[in-house]
């Protein structure tokens, strides 16, 4: 009987053998984590859970008996050592597994401060997995003082978290502004006033020079020469796709874990997806970190893993929460040339991205309207015109023009 191996269990590696058992795969599954946790989603980490609003049974993907009622063998903290593409093998635990099908799921790890300026001082941490969040709960009490390095989601995430339980709360971030990369001008203005009105204070445009502490973080000195004194520092300065284990099997590596349009790795019988792996997209190659594309994207490789033949087209979408904004991405802004602002109800607005006559995104500020119009309109491939954006009061319409 064939044997399919996961290599990650996280999002996308629950999507993937979970869509190999809807589809019919009628063979043996392995699911391999290095974490202890069964499968979890990660988004709530930095709110709800670190909030203690949500427990960590709440958290899993799938209930505890799922898997052993699926005959899916889930093999958590235990860490695969080597592949061999050949022989199809690898190494787990000290036991040799053979597979007929072999998927990289393995994610992407936070890019953490070096440890020549500080950062591997106590009191430093990072916001990826249960661990880390479970390692700085107690830290998050009244009155005390956190210095977060990072002013993209991440970062300002923990920064409406840490407020809303009363610490003292500073968001350094060394671009112009805040969300530089990943957002328009516009919605770093909104959200930068957002923070204010809860008495954030964000310093944008100085970078960290070091953090100071003998064994434990005290401050943090800026490279303007200014000081920071902090009981500790949370970095949120992006992640890295996990590319080791691909790399080592002699997989092609570019900017992740390269695939084709079906998410076969250039070596056989070894696939990837989730925010480790990058695919052909227009006419480049694209790698997303995001909830929406691991599912979507291990889904689609789960089925051409059982001879689909069918390319994945991202539809790409993300989400932030903070306070009581809810902010929904649709599209990819890279390359657009201005901004159209439509007010909604209330507080709600929407900026959507437009390069020349293209709509290419749209950020959506507790406009759920709004994000799902400009979702389906960008995934129909159809761009209204600017003015219509604005002054259309049923957004419906405009799926219709």
């Amino acid at each position: 009987m064939a044997h399919f191996v996961v290599v990650g269990a996280g999002q996308a590696g629950a999507a993937l053998v979970a869509k190999l058992r809807a589809l019919g795969f009628q063979g043996d599954i392995t699911l391999i984590g290095e974490e202890t946790a069964p499968p979890y989603q990660r988004p709530p980490l930095s709110k709800a859970y670190l909030l203690g609003e949500m427990e960590e049974e709440r958290l899993w993907l799938r209930s505890a008996d799922f898997y052993a009622d699926n005959r899916i063998t889930l093999r958590l903290g235990e860490a695969v050592t080597a592949i061999d593409a050949s022989a199809r093998t690898l190494t787990v635990g000290g036991e040799t597994l053979t597979y007929d099908e072999l998927a990289l799921t393995t994610g992407s790890v936070p890019r953490r401060l070096p440890a020549a300026i500080g950062g591997d001082l106590a009191g430093v941490y990072t916001v990826r997995t249960l661990a880390d969040v479970d390692a700085m709960r107690a830290e998050f009490q009244p009155g005390r003082r956190v210095v977060i390095v990072g002013g993209g989601y991440i970062g300002l995430e923990a920064a409406a978290v840490a407020a809303k339980l009363g610490l003292n709360v500073t968001v350094i971030e060394a671009a112009p502004r805040i969300l530089q990369r990943v957002a328009a001008p516009e919605t770093a203005d909104y959200f930068r006033a957002l923070h204010g009105t809860h008495g954030v204070t964000i310093r944008e445009g100085v970078g960290l020079a070091r953090l100071a502490g003998e064994t434990r973080v005290t401050a943090a000195h800026l490279a303007d020469g200014s000081e920071l004194p902090c009981d500790f520092v949370i970095a949120g300065v992006g992640i890295l796709p996990v590319t080791t284990l691909a790399e080592a099997a002699g997989c092609a590596i570019e900017n992740g874990i390269r695939t084709d349009a079906l998410g076969l790795t250039s070596q056989p019988h070894i696939w990837s997806a989730g925010d480790c792996a990058s695919f052909p997209h227009g006419t480049g190659r694209l790698r997303l970190e995001s909830v929406g594309n691991a599912i979507d994207q291990a889904e689609a490789v789960a089925a051409n893993m059982l001879g689909a033949g069918q390319p994945y087209v991202a539809k790409p979408w993300f989400w932030s929460d903070q306070y009581d904004c809810k902010l929904q991405i649709a599209g990819l802004n890279t390359g657009y040339d201005h901004i159209v602002t439509r007010k909604g109800e209330g507080a709600a607005v929407s900026f959507w991205y437009y390069a020349g006559d293209t709509l290419l995104a749209v950020d959506a500020m507790n406009d759920a309207r709004a994000y799902m119009v400009g979702k389906r309109l960008i995934e129909m491939g159809r761009s209204p015109a600017p003015e219509a954006v604005v002054d259309t009061p049923d957004l419906k319409v405009l799926l219709k023009a």
